[in-house]
């Protein structure tokens, strides 16, 4: 997630933006504006270890280095145990990346960033700096703040100590308060485009990746996520049809969130295919032509509502089932007037 001793970025592609706010950056407080699944958090975190990078710097009027990769700074970053950077982040996104937690197992991982973690940020921020360059402090996504956390959060970065560098990622920085926007220097990173996102899909060992690509709505650390939770290209391919056939079963292992998030991307190709259009997920030879806009729209919408409430302790075999069965019903209906002369 950081630069390795061999001096090779986690992403090629953040390379450019990495630059530029390494030569830029002047201000406190950074916002970092990337789609979900485009590397925002290798981003913030490759930043964060270039401002504590302690090799020696380079002339003066020389562009901006990356950080080494080899001084005690970035061994200590990569071993996530530097005293000056924090990641304050949601339980959920620090088991899938790894990260160090202590985690109340009588309790599901957290989605958004609790105000006891805020709060144990800000006491560590007004401590002195070990290594004596910097502190910083990393929050991903900044949107997984509840609007207590973000109050409390605030007044540093209103007014942060000496030394204080906080980094904000987020998805849809309009869902951030606007006092913490108004106070963020913005930064996008743009995600990669086809041909590098592909040949990075490629070197990771996942064959075939444009399927698994097509299917992430073309954000490749997504794609991985979908080849590591065991969706292969092929799978990927047959899922419009096992659904047109009210095949549950397919489905076996995903997990609600994963089933609700593919149900909605066949449907919208759906109704894109319906309106004459090309669908974005799914091949076109696979997505079935049936189906009304009303029904495709009411399928829809029952997704969206869905979609807030996933990670709910449902019955998952039945909503699974449930899911399909309103799939497969919308995907075959029937124009009224065609019932009718049938």
């Amino acid at each position: 997630m950081v630069v390795g001793e061999s001096g090779e970025l986690p992403l090629p592609w953040i390379e450019p933006v990495l630059r530029q706010a390494l030569a830029a950056q002047r201000g406190h407080a950074l916002l970092l504006h990337a789609a979900p699944g485009a590397g925002a958090l290798q981003l913030a975190s490759t930043l964060a270890q270039g401002w504590l990078c302690e090799a020696p710097p380079e002339a003066a009027g020389a562009p901006a280095r990356r950080p080494c990769g080899r001084c005690p700074a970035c061994r200590l970053v990569q071993a996530s145990t530097h005293p000056d950077l924090m990641l304050l982040v949601p339980e959920e996104v620090a088991l899938a990346h790894g990260l160090p937690l202590d985690l109340d197992e009588k309790r599901k991982p957290s989605r958004q960033i609790r105000i006891q973690d805020v709060r144990r940020a800000l006491d560590w921020i007004v401590t002195t700096s070990g290594r004596g360059r910097a502190k910083v402090l990393v929050v991903h996504p900044a949107t997984a703040l509840n609007a207590v956390s973000a109050s409390a959060l605030l007044k540093t970065l209103e007014e942060p100590p000496a030394g204080v560098r906080i980094i904000l990622t987020a998805s849809d920085p309009a869902r951030l308060l606007p006092t913490l926007l108004s106070r963020c220097q913005r930064l996008r990173l743009p995600s990669p485009a086809p041909s590098q996102a592909l040949a990075w899909l490629q070197a990771q060992g996942i064959n075939d990746p444009a399927l698994l690509l097509a299917g992430a709505g073309g954000l490749p650390l997504e794609a991985k996520r979908l080849h590591e939770a065991g969706i292969g290209a092929r799978q990927w391919a047959e899922l419009p049809q096992a659904v047109q056939r009210g095949e549950a079963t397919f489905f076996e292992g995903w997990g609600v969130p994963a089933v609700v998030d593919a149900l909605h991307k066949l449907c919208h190709d759906a109704m894109v295919t319906r309106a004459g259009g090309v669908p974005r997920y799914f091949p076109a030879s696979t997505v079935p032509p049936g189906g009304t806009s009303a029904a495709l729209a009411a399928w829809q919408g029952r997704l969206q509502a869905l979609a807030a409430h996933a990670e709910h302790p449902w019955s998952e075999p039945l909503l699974v089932e449930a899911l399909v069965l309103q799939g497969q019903l919308a995907l075959s209906a029937k124009p009224v007037f065609a019932t009718l002369t049938a």
